[in-house]
């Protein structure tokens, strides 16, 4: 029998399950959506439940019924009944965008528990006009952290969420002991079948796969780019240019393709987890918005797989990965060029990464963070430094 892992999304999942709004699981493929939906459907405790795969052509027949209480006889048949309390389970739903009305009135009209999966936030956002506003509760799901990462390992470790917590709990002792696995996290990344796989040309065959099923699957089918070299190509080029600011005119020129084009599959990238754009910090909202982006790879392991890029680069990647969980994110910039690589508004955080940190880089950040008003500030570093604010990457 298959083992499955827990994420740490699943407890609060369960508490939502004996509410009324309709759940809806999303995130980028092979993240492990379809085994959360298989962990949610077996801690309902009722025999009116039922799972269906929205990628089957059978089961999408049992919703194109133009009278959606006839949606009914086929889950009966299914053997989900409208005469008690029934959950029902739909993965993958973005390949039937009509369903979200059978949704709605099936809500609306019975006593009905929806628990749904789809892979893009860029298409559901389309699927679920305003009328479902208030009937729905939406959780994100991203390639494990390196605290999941561990977990699946069977090497689970504590993880303080507090950034003062990590530096007052910091030792070398636990640095050397999770080195071997933070490494491989760094270079294959944290999707769940490549994580749980250990013979490192299997991993680059899987991650090879996973992206082929994203560009098969998710771009092919549902954006309507009629260029999808100058898309892969962009894709390439994004890669390579992980934790740095876009310059959009730069990138349409390399790319071959107009702006307005570059603009367009950046969105779809982005409302497909491929990608996360990061804002610039500042109290100014009109150069908040006009401010260049930083772009990030949703997964290590695509990165290293397809760009080779720095270690540095890598680890950025990884940290932003990382931080995501707590809060908003965002980078800061001075006009000579001075910068902090991430801050945390919410958490008045300033956090800079380093391969190896200094107390001459301490002190930096300290004078940088002071002037733009950030209360805390810490080193984040690759190597273990014997420095108080110094936390190592591999505690984020």
């Amino acid at each position: 029998m298959k083992q499955f892992h827990n994420r740490r999304i699943l407890s609060e999942l369960i508490q939502q399950l004996s509410y009324k709004e309709i759940i809806v699981i999303t995130g980028m493929r092979r993240t492990g959506k379809t085994t959360l939906l298989k962990m949610l459907f077996e801690k309902v405790d009722s025999g009116n439940k039922l799972m269906l795969d929205m990628e089957n052509l059978i089961n999408q027949k049992v919703f194109g019924e133009i009278d959606f209480n006839n949606v009914w006889n086929g889950l009966r048949e299914l053997g989900l009944s409208p005469d008690k309390k029934a959950y029902l389970f739909l993965d993958e739903i973005q390949v039937m965008p009509e369903i979200v009305n059978v949704i709605k009135y099936l809500y609306d009209h019975y006593d009905v528990k929806f628990i749904l999966t789809g892979s893009s936030s860029f298409y559901l956002k389309n699927l679920f006009p305003e009328s479902l506003s208030g009937r729905k509760i939406v959780f994100e799901l991203f390639p494990l952290d390196f605290e999941e990462f561990l977990i699946f390992k069977g090497k689970e470790r504590e993880f303080p969420e507090d950034f003062h917590q990590k530096n007052k709990t910091k030792s070398e002792i636990r640095y050397e002991s999770t080195k071997n696995d933070f490494d491989e996290y760094l270079y294959f990344g944290g999707f769940p079948g490549i994580v749980l796989t250990e013979d490192e040309s299997r991993k680059k065959a899987l991650l090879s796969d996973v992206f082929t099923s994203y560009f098969e699957k998710d771009i092919r089918q549902m954006a309507d780019f009629k260029n999808m070299a100058a898309f892969r190509n962009l894709m390439m080029l994004l890669m390579q240019r992980v934790g740095s600011l876009l310059d959009i005119t730069k990138l349409a020129s390399e790319a071959g393709i107009s702006r307005d084009s570059v603009y367009a599959y950046l969105s779809f990238l982005e409302g497909t987890y491929f990608i996360s754009l990061i804002k610039p910090f500042t109290n100014n909202v009109d150069r908040e918005i006009s401010g260049r982006r930083k772009v990030f790879l949703c997964d290590n392991g695509f990165l290293n797989l397809f760009s080779k890029v720095s270690q540095g680069s890598l680890l950025e990647n990884a940290i932003y990965n990382s931080l995501r969980k707590h809060s908003d994110v965002r980078y800061y910039q001075r006009r000579s060029g001075v910068e902090i690589d991430f801050i945390m508004p919410e958490k008045s955080l300033a956090l800079e990464v380093k391969n190896t940190g200094t107390s001459h880089d301490l002190r930096k950040l300290e004078k940088l963070s002071a002037a733009i008003g950030m209360n805390n500030h810490f080193l984040i570093t690759y190597n273990y430094a014997n420095l108080y604010g110094a936390i190592p990457a591999s505690m984020i």
